[in-house]
């Protein structure tokens, strides 16, 4: 069974730094894409950022061009989400996910199907 485990949320001020983790354990034969999801409360699930393989195409949504960087580490099975000049509106909780079929491209969340439980992150001005 494949499992997803975020680490690395927390509170800072705005202007700061946090770095998302996501080690990821079990067997997936083949995977599509990665991403990082965010849901700020009372808000739907956005897609953040995603990486399809293959090809390494990044998506980033604009919110977060210039500040976040997506990357993966294959050897640990592990992805990564640098965020920097933090904003209180990034104020979510930040989820990783595998999409296995192409669809996942589109960053919709009903097309990824495993995720993680989630990592808090709070940005206060």
């Amino acid at each position: 069974q494949v499992q997803l485990l975020e680490s690395g949320g927390g509170s800072v001020q705005a202007g700061g730094s946090l770095r998302l983790s996501c080690a990821a354990s079990g067997y997936i034969s083949s995977w599509y894409c990665l991403g990082w999801f965010r849901q700020a409360a009372g808000k739907e699930r956005e897609r953040v950022a995603l990486i399809r393989t293959g090809d390494d195409y990044i998506y980033y949504v604009d919110s977060v061009k210039g500040r976040f960087t997506i990357s993966q580490d294959n050897a640990k099975n592990t992805l990564y989400l640098q965020m920097n000049s933090l904003k209180p509106e990034d104020t979510a909780t930040y989820y990783c996910a595998v999409g296995l079929r192409s669809s996942a491209v589109t960053g919709n969340p009903s097309d990824y199907n495993y995720w993680g439980q989630g990592t808090q992150v709070t940005v206060s001005s």
